[in-house]
């Protein structure tokens, strides 16, 4: 016991004296752009975060119920959720070359011989050691590999939080356009209906010679392409909810949302961060950074395999009977060994300067990586602050195109019943609103579709933890 208290003072003393190197990381320079291009946007730029359940802001309980669904079920989340758990146990594992390893063997034996004057002769032995080794950490690359892997841990929890804020915007877009292609499918019914009326009127006409059997067959003509246009429409449909099913993490077949259409969903106002916030709202560009400390970890580490010296410390004790087993432990002999290795490589071609290299060179391309992940984020701000703003303008404007649209065709309408316009006029008024009311409904869906993508660019309510 006594050599064991000394054992454990002198790793202690070597701990606390450990010329640990330490990891050198700096967050690469980058100078933001004051203020976006988009600046017409309505919305001011804030620099609080994003409210945490933005998705409540458009007003639909359903996709509060499958958003809520995906974060269960999801193939996707599930797997990123097992990403970070590998991360944290290979974190713990790391930790473990900080401490020592203790060793206990024990074995027993027992056996019989007899000589050839028929003599029976028994033996019996036990043996018992305890060990226990430490490799001292003189140049600080165990502790250092322990914070790179803090770093790693750190981008795979980032890593998950992205993954969580794609596949929610994931989900919210791909039920927009389940509610998109469901108003186009009444838009196209209701068109179908008015093309039936036009084509009995056209009919009558015929009937008392007003109309020739040309008009007729040309409005025959429209009612089939109205009902022709119905087929891609519903397969669509389908395929939106099978697309949306795998989204959430449910079953294709039979999987069915309540949404009739986008008239009852509001389309919040988002106000958009100052570039300079950016840095740190978005998980992908924090998972980017923890990468380049894990890689700054890494030279310091191939840094510290320069240093020849290693020290190893160890105690054996030895605890033998050679007469009785443990049942009869009798006279044990008692042995203690301290051993200290000392270990110095005198040649190795090169390798380590070599690994020393690789690894600054790896951490170079995490270097350009994280340039452009930031790149590519200031870049999404700007294109959805551009959606968002340009098509809400335009689906106003869309909106009183329509409204002139519907009354020319029912004044077309009218104008063709007291033969004061022919069948062509007639004909094109219907085109242009069939025409007019599709684009509306485009123009909501980017709407919708880009305030969603803004949420995400954003960062999604996520921030980093200062």
């Amino acid at each position: 016991m006594k050599q064991l208290h000394n054992l454990i003072m002198v790793i202690l003393t070597a701990l606390l004296s450990a010329c640990a190197l330490p990891v050198e990381h700096q967050t690469p320079e980058f100078t933001p752009p004051v203020a976006w291009d988009e600046t017409t946007t309505p919305a001011t730029p804030s620099t609080q975060p994003v409210e945490s359940r933005w998705w409540r802001g458009f007003n639909s309980d359903e996709l509060e119920r499958l958003i809520a669904d995906t974060l269960t079920t999801s193939p996707d989340i599930r797997i990123a959720t097992e990403r970070v758990l590998q991360a944290d146990i290979a974190l713990r594992n790391s930790r473990s070359s900080l401490f020592p390893t203790l060793n206990l063997d024990a074995t027993t034996r027992a056996g019989r011989s007899e000589s050839s004057s028929s003599t029976s002769l028994r033996t019996e032995s036990s043996r018992a050691g305890l060990a226990i080794n430490y490799e001292i950490d003189v140049w600080g690359s165990n502790l250092v590999a322990w914070q790179g892997g803090k770093a790693s841990f750190a981008a795979s929890h980032h890593d998950y939080e992205a993954t969580r804020l794609t596949l929610i915007a994931g989900v919210a877009n791909a039920y927009w356009q389940i509610l998109a292609i469901r108003d186009r499918l009444t838009i196209a019914r209701q068109n179908l209906q008015i093309a039936e009326r036009l084509f009995t009127i056209v009919e009558a006409r015929q009937r008392y010679g007003a109309a020739t059997a040309l008009d007729l067959s040309r409005q025959r003509t429209a009612v089939m392409v109205q009902r022709d246009a119905l087929l891609p429409l519903e397969m669509q449909e389908r395929q939106n909810l099978r697309a949306l099913a795998l989204l959430v993490g449910k079953t294709p077949q039979g999987f069915n949302v309540a949404g009739k259409g986008l008239d009852d969903v509001v389309v919040p106002t988002v106000a958009g961060a100052l570039p300079t916030e950016l840095l740190v709202r978005r998980p992908d560009i924090a998972a980017t950074e923890e990468r380049l400390v894990a890689a700054s970890a890494n030279i310091s580490i191939a840094h510290a395999a320069l240093f020849p010296l290693k020290l190893n410390l160890g105690l054996a004790s030895l605890l033998s009977n050679s007469e009785f087993a443990f049942a009869g432990l009798g006279s044990p002999v008692h042995s203690a060994d301290a051993i200290v290795t000392l270990t110095r490589a005198l040649f190795d071609g090169g390798r380590l300067r070599g690994q020393v290299a690789t690894r600054e060179s790896e951490r170079r391309v995490l270097v350009e990586n994280w340039r452009k992940v930031v790149l590519n984020a200031l870049k999404e701000v700007d294109d959805a602050l551009a959606v968002v703003h340009r098509s809400q303008i335009q689906e106003q404007t869309q909106r009183a195109i329509r409204d002139e649209t519907a009354l020319s065709l029912e004044l077309s309408e009218l104008r063709y019943k007291e033969g004061s316009d022919g069948l062509t006029t007639l004909l094109d008024a219907q085109r242009s609103l069939f025409s007019v009311e599709e684009q509306l409904i485009q123009q909501k869906l980017a709407r919708l579709t880009a305030t969603v993508d803004l949420y995400k660019a954003l960062g999604g309510g996520w921030q980093l933890e200062r």
